[in-house]
């Protein structure tokens, strides 16, 4: 950040303000910008010839390109990127806005948390004309029901049934010729100590107990239990949820057939959830909106989108989600940035 705002500062006032016009073209209408009608709306008198330099100079900076022969300028990844540090002003949500989000959150707070952030996602889908998207821990699954399902040898599934009737499967290694009455004997101990409770509180208190139960359990089904105990401690962190609403806002305004398969792509990755987890990683570490453009997250290199986040907490203070927008590169990011801001905090509140 300090890199781009010192790169901001190098340019001389000229330089700046045909930058931001490009720039602002851009996101305007998408269309490059030739010198000619720069010169016409550029604050400062200069003509065409001396915009011409200004923009040639700009573009040995990488931070604008002519997108083919004989046209006018548009931004560079690099150039947006210079831009929205140094020069965006960031705008206000209107009054309407924010009575929007305040009144449909203010609906929904008694909802459970999975109805709550699926309301928020189609919500800011809505407010943006963008894709919304929501990213969450899930909810700790509380446990109903445990069965083990003998596979190959030496592996067995475990299937948790969650009182909210979720289903989540894991394997885990067992002992080569294990008989089925251990995994019978496994499932039966399980189903007697843990029903009702989370994953965390139930691995706590079968440690404790099998502490107690050395006579109680032979060495077989003993070894079952604590290999799925460590499969659900070494899954717990992986526990994501998804949600992305208004997709169909992202296929408006396409240029070309090229621009379809960008977005197509696009959809093949948010359906895989290719390298989306780690968002939350990157939340933690800072407060405020986060602004990937392009390639600078691999979820976008090839599609070209733009995402705009905001971490949302629990009652702890704990980073839990974040909630944003997927748009092209060319967002009206001073409106949506915002909005993504007030409306991750809302929806904090809203779940504690």
């Amino acid at each position: 950040m300090k890199d781009r705002l010192t790169g901001i500062q190098k340019l001389n006032e000229r330089s700046r303000e045909i930058f931001r016009q490009i720039v602002e073209t851009y996101l305007s209408t998408g269309e490059p910008v030739g010198s000619r009608n720069l010169s016409r709306n550029l604050p400062i008198a200069l003509s065409p010839a001396s915009v011409r330099n200004v923009m040639s100079d700009l573009e040995h900076l990488g931070l604008i390109y002519a997108p083919h022969t004989s046209a006018g300028r548009l931004p560079t990844q690099s150039g947006l990127r210079l831009f929205v540090d140094g020069l965006l002003e960031v705008g206000n949500l209107t009054e309407e806005e924010r009575r929007q989000i305040d009144v449909q959150l203010a609906a929904r707070r008694r909802l459970p948390m999975d109805q709550v952030l699926a309301e928020a996602g189609e919500m800011i889908s809505g407010l943006s004309h963008c894709a919304g998207l929501v990213l969450s821990e899930k909810q700790d699954l509380r446990l109903k029901h445990i069965e083990f399902v003998a596979l190959e040898p030496g592996k067995a599934l475990v299937v948790l049934v969650g009182e909210d009737q979720t289903v989540e499967n894991r394997v885990i290694q067992v002992a080569r010729g294990l008989p089925p009455s251990a995994l019978t004997e496994a499932a039966n101990y399980l189903n007697h100590h843990v029903r009702g409770l989370s994953i965390g509180e139930a691995k706590a208190h079968i440690e404790t107990e099998l502490a107690k139960a050395k006579a109680e359990l032979d060495q077989l089904t003993k070894k079952v239990i604590e290999a799925g105990l460590a499969t659900w401690s070494g899954t717990q962190g992986e526990r994501r949820s998804l949600l992305v609403r208004g997709q169909a806002n992202l296929l408006k305004d396409l240029a070309a057939v090229e621009d379809l398969e960008r977005i197509r792509q696009l959809f093949d990755d948010l359906e895989s959830k290719k390298e989306l987890a780690h968002l939350l990683g990157l939340a933690e570490k800072s407060d405020g909106v986060h602004i990937f453009i392009g390639s600078e997250n691999k979820l976008f290199s090839l599609s070209g989108s733009s995402l705009i986040v905001a971490p949302f907490r629990d009652e702890t203070t704990k980073v839990v989600g974040v909630l944003g927008v997927i748009g092209p590169t060319r967002l009206n990011y001073a409106r949506i940035i915002p909005m993504v801001d007030y409306t991750a905090r809302l929806v904090g509140k809203a779940l504690t």
